[in-house]
């Protein structure tokens, strides 16, 4: 049985966006590729080690995310640093993690662009692929057994569904039903590996039929129809009937990290194809065709955009480094014995040489 493919239809549980949230999420998906290339350009310069940018698969981020609750609980990759301002965050926040600076709200204790977002239930990613994935559905179960009206979203790509604790974590759901959303983001390439060489399956969405619950494929560049897939995917898991995993179909414009070419290994003829269906440029065409694309509406937002951009990179640039004593911070609740004694051997040792 073939997974289900996800189609934009009426709903009567919930109204469809209205124009100013569908304006909302255009200035935030402009906003975050902004973001990323200004981010890409002070990792050239050296003023950052590195970055993932997220270029056309902003509407799969913000369009699934869109539907959370606040309560609900987020586990990342590094490419969804866009659900932050969903959240409330700001550039400069994002800037301040970037820069591991002073104002950095995890006091560089992880490597750029691995962030944390604690207080926005946005949980931090890690370097190790994949293991965020049983991460989340403990987080799930424990919310069902402690009757926490909360539902967790697990992101991930089809590179990711190839690890071990990918296939642990959807049978874990798949018995204990837990609420939990798995959005897998088929951008087409793991690094170099391509999403046709990564599965003999027809789909990613269809091993979910394996672990006992629903998969279902959606046009990852449609951010009306993500809305809409994940909409219903976490009413679902809220009303207790369980995980899905969605497969949303988009593509990878740029570098998989500053540190690739993939010139290396794909077809640009591949990317100029995939970047005629821009999710900025089809979102903007499904607004013109509702008629909620105001004059110079475009224009003013990316000149918005830049400046909010460039001036959270100033700002945060003009942060100074954390003082190296957070170096001891946050590592245990109760700092131990041994760790406060090297901590008060390097402020004797930082009081003598003055620094």
């Amino acid at each position: 049985m073939a997974a289900k493919t996800a189609k934009q239809e009426d709903d009567p549980r919930r109204p469809p966006l209205a124009d100013a949230q569908l304006q909302h999420l255009y200035r935030l998906m402009v906003k975050i590729r902004l973001f990323g290339e200004r981010a890409t350009i002070l990792q050239r310069q050296g003023r950052i080690h590195s970055f993932l940018s997220c270029e056309g698969q902003e509407a799969a981020i913000i369009g699934s995310a869109h539907v959370l609750e606040d309560r609900d609980w987020i586990f990342p990759t590094y490419r969804e640093y866009a659900i932050a301002l969903l959240r409330g965050l700001s550039l400069k926040d994002l800037f301040d993690h970037l820069f591991a600076n002073q104002a950095d709200r995890i006091k560089g204790h992880n490597l750029p662009p691995q962030y944390a977002f604690r207080d926005r239930n946005l949980v931090s990613i890690s370097a190790p692929v994949g293991s965020q994935f049983p991460q989340a559905v403990g987080a799930a179960l424990a919310a069902k057994i402690l009757k926490y009206d909360r539902v967790t979203v697990v992101y991930g790509g089809e590179g990711a569904t190839s690890q071990g604790d990918f296939h642990v974590a959807m049978n874990f759901a798949g018995v204990w039903k837990v609420p939990v959303v798995f959005f897998i983001q088929n951008n087409g390439w793991a690094i170099s590996v391509s999403a046709r060489t990564q599965t003999a399956s027809e789909s990613f969405a269809v091993k979910a039929q394996a672990y006992g619950f629903d998969g279902e494929i959606v046009d990852g560049n449609d951010l009306l129809a993500v809305h809409e897939v994940t909409d219903r995917a976490v009413d679902k898991a809220r009303r207790g009937a369980g995980p899905t995993l969605i497969e949303a179909q988009t593509y990878r414009l740029g570098p998989h990290s500053t540190s690739d070419d993939p010139r290396m290994y794909r077809d640009e003829a591949e990317v100029g194809a995939w970047r005629k269906r821009d999710p900025i440029v089809l979102l903007e065409q499904a607004m013109r065709e509702r008629g909620c694309w105001p004059d110079e509406f475009a224009e003013k937002t990316r000149e918005d955009a830049r400046q909010e951009v460039q001036q959270a990179a100033n700002q945060a640039l003009a942060e100074p480094l954390p003082d190296v004593a957070t170096l001891f911070e946050d590592v245990y609740h109760t700092m131990p014995w041994h760790l406060r004694e090297q901590m008060e051997e390097f402020q004797r040792r930082a009081s003598r040489s003055g620094s």
